[in-house]
């Protein structure tokens, strides 16, 4: 079952199943990503650029790349984590800080932006990977969380997921095995190198939830120190100990923060960024964005938290407004906007937003990314 992060159908499975029972609770990234065109003079194919801190608060993990592709293209981005407390936090609004700082600007500025994605990205590591075998299935890629969080990877590590499922189920075919569940492929994973590389980057995201500098040091440790005296194995593990939707602060708690105005050469805003996505949904159809109590995104969300949907949504899907008629507060879901990240999925505080999938498989149209 492939279905990346935070797959709808897995979620539901995996809840039925109890497959998350005794494992630490899954944490997860948003990663925003933009493709740029640029002069050939800016373009440098096979540069690579990894940045940590700013323009990020240092309660909040995250990083930004920067690749120099062929053909004049340079994709960059910012990968934010799903745990961050402060509910003002824009991961969008960030996304469009990263491109001022110096380091980056020189490589952008005279370019122009075709393309905008975003998706969410499961990072918890070996310790928050759900039992991937299930009554007739298998979970395999990011929908069983074999993402390597460490080097923001997690295509090869999917593709070697599905090909160990594929011989876990082809042995079963040859025995002639039926109505069984399929161990096999759980033993297969753990004997593969897929196994030992999440192994390597599963205390990545948890050792910097502890602090930068915290992280810094012991990815040091198990990154270099340890390999450089013969330990190929890191004989600790770190878990994540709370879900990414319980870490947001009271709003009255936190600091506001206020973000420049776009100047639509080197940011923008986010429906000229949702237009980039080539996202198409029939008007007509249901919304495919479930709220389960009407009343939580106003008694709970907006009064305590200031509406974080607003921020953490990379597509202005929500919106807070006033009834004209009542003069009350509403939230207002353009559904019509969605990326399908499954943010609003995960860090919803009370988890009463479900992500469902919409119809006539409408949704963004990535071209290049």
């Amino acid at each position: 079952m492939p279905k990346g992060p935070r797959g709808s159908l897995a979620k539901e499975l995996i809840k039925k199943f109890h497959l998350d029972t005794g494992k630490a609770p899954q944490s997860f990234s948003i990663g925003i990503k933009e493709l740029w065109e640029v002069p050939s003079d800016q373009s440098h194919p096979g540069l690579v650029i990894h940045t940590t801190g700013w323009p990020l608060d240092k309660e909040s993990f995250g990083g930004g790349f920067l690749y120099h592709l062929n053909d004049n293209k340079i994709a960059l981005g910012l990968v934010v984590g799903l745990d961050y407390s402060n509910p003002w936090l824009s991961p969008f609004q960030e996304m469009q800080r990263l491109k001022t700082h110096p380091s980056i600007r020189k490589y952008i500025d005279r370019g122009k932006r075709i393309g905008y994605g975003a998706r969410a990205i499961n990072n918890g590591g070996i310790a928050s990977m759900p039992d991937p075998c299930l009554p007739g299935g298998l979970l395999i890629g990011c929908n069983a969380g074999t993402l390597n969080a460490s080097r923001i990877k997690g295509i090869h590590t999917a593709i070697k997921s599905g090909m160990i499922a594929a011989d876990a189920i082809f042995n079963a075919l040859l025995d002639n095995r039926k109505n069984d569940i399929l161990t096999e492929y759980q033993t297969l994973l753990r004997q593969s190198w897929l196994w030992q590389e999440l192994e390597n980057g599963s205390n990545f995201k948890p050792w910097f939830k502890k602090g930068r500098v915290i992280g810094f040091i012991m990815t040091g440790i198990e990154h270099w120190l340890l390999p450089r005296m013969g330990i190929k194995k890191i004989p600790w593990r770190v878990k994540n100990n709370r879900p990414d939707n319980i870490t947001l602060q009271p709003a009255n708690k936190s600091q506001k923060k206020l973000y420049d105005k776009p100047d639509g050469k080197l940011t923008f805003d986010i429906l000229s960024s949702v237009y980039l996505s080539n996202t198409w949904h029939d008007d007509d159809q249901p919304v495919h964005l479930k709220i389960s109590d009407q009343n939580i995104p106003i008694s709970i969300n907006l009064d305590i938290y200031g509406g974080p949907e607003e921020r953490y949504c990379p597509a202005g899907v929500y919106e807070f407004l006033q009834d004209s008629e009542t003069q009350n507060m509403r939230l207002q879901i353009n559904s019509q906007n969605c990326i399908h990240c499954k943010v609003c999925d995960i860090k919803d505080p009370k988890q009463n937003i479900t992500w469902t999938t919409p119809e006539g498989g409408n949704g963004p149209n990535y071209t290049g990314m």
